[in-house]
């Protein structure tokens, strides 16, 4: 009778181990493509990295013109304090003149020693000339006592213009840590664009950019870039010369680098342009976008003459200066310079005609 045995079980080993396991990793992979862990994140098209930039840019944008304000805001708090500090150690001055003068008053009346005004009297040589000498110190113990309200008077100044100065000084630190926080985003969002950009083939980054579409209109090494007269973007049919003066200004910046927080003369950003153009005209204008779109007249798309500065965005965060012909000149980004566009380039927002 044969005996019963259990069959011996095959030890995985070899290429039949190799082959599980292959198996088995190729099955977690698949897994993990299916759950969505694991993958490589997708190339990006050209298109979608100009759109990503775009929106970057729009953001630091947004922040630099809140980050002007701030500045602008801070700076004022600093002249304020300022002030309050040279006023108040001004007072201070006068207050220790008048302590010291009182204090001199009350050494003398010590060193004295304060005699009853009738014994001085019965023991005077000359009673006419004390009763003369007391009448006149009667009235300058009056004047005395104003001194002394003159004294409280100055000490109550004093603290009321060293509790404003704390006021500003506290409003000073809140606008520096806005700065701080402003500074902070615009960086990121410029570091964010830069690390897209670099991903870009040389031809990829100027589409992007702007610089390889439409050719070049002028450069900072044409230092008078203006069309001729007959041409609709002159600055002949500019509302005055205000705004003839700014358009031009605007011309001889073509090419100027845009940098954030900038009003010239070498670089800008769009506000920091659009104020420096209507300074050389003679006119002052507010530092911020949202400031300057209040900063004149409002006028409609189609009633746009050289001069008016177009605003763009919901949040007012962008600013050109019209020079006719459907085009403006304008700081756009770090990654590009003082140029000509087209003001459909940017979802239209509003213009004003500086007053």
């Amino acid at each position: 009778m044969a005996a019963h045995r259990k069959p011996r079980q095959r030890s995985l080993g070899g290429s039949t181990a190799r082959t599980a396991v292959t198996l088995a990793l190729a099955g977690a992979a698949t897994a993990a493509v299916f759950d969505g862990t694991g993958s490589a994140a997708p190339e990006l098209t050209a298109a979608q990295v100009k759109a990503k930039v775009d929106k970057l840019y729009q953001q630091a944008e947004a922040a630099t013109e809140t980050y002007d304000g701030a500045k602008e805001k801070a700076g004022a708090a600093q002249r304020r304090l300022n002030s309050l500090r040279d006023e108040t150690a001004r007072k201070q001055q006068k207050l220790d003149s008048a302590r010291d003068a009182l204090g001199s008053f009350a050494a003398a009346q010590y060193r004295e020693g304060g005699i009853d005004p009738a014994w001085q009297l019965a023991l005077s040589s000359d009673p006419d000339r004390y009763l003369d000498g007391a009448a006149f110190a009667e009235r300058a113990g009056a004047q005395r006592a104003g001194a002394v309200a003159r004294v409280r008077e100055q000490l109550r100044e004093v603290e009321q213009l060293r509790g404003a100065a704390r006021g500003e000084l506290t409003a000073l630190r809140s606008r520096q840590a806005e700065l701080r926080r402003q500074k902070r985003t615009i960086t990121e969002k410029l570091a964010q664009a830069r690390r897209l950009l670099a991903r870009l083939t040389p031809r990829e980054r100027a589409q992007v950019t702007g610089d390889g579409g439409a050719p070049r209109h002028a450069t900072r090494s044409t230092p008078d870039a203006r069309p001729p007269l007959d041409e609709p973007g002159s600055t002949a049919s500019a509302p005055d010369s205000r705004a003839a003066a700014a358009v031009a200004y605007a011309y001889r910046k073509l090419g100027s680098p845009y940098v954030w927080g900038a009003t010239g003369p070498d670089a800008f950003d769009c506000s920091g342009l659009a104020l420096a153009a209507y300074h050389s005209a003679g006119v002052s204008l507010p530092r911020t976008t949202y400031a300057q779109i209040n900063a004149g007249r409002r006028v409609s798309r189609a009633e746009l003459r050289p001069g008016d500065l177009v605003f763009f965005y919901s949040g007012i965060s962008h600013v050109g200066i019209y020079v006719g012909n459907g085009q403006m000149i304008h700081a756009p980004n770090p990654s590009a310079p003082v140029r000509l566009a087209p003001i459909d380039q940017m979802p239209f927002a509003g213009a004003t005609r500086v007053a």
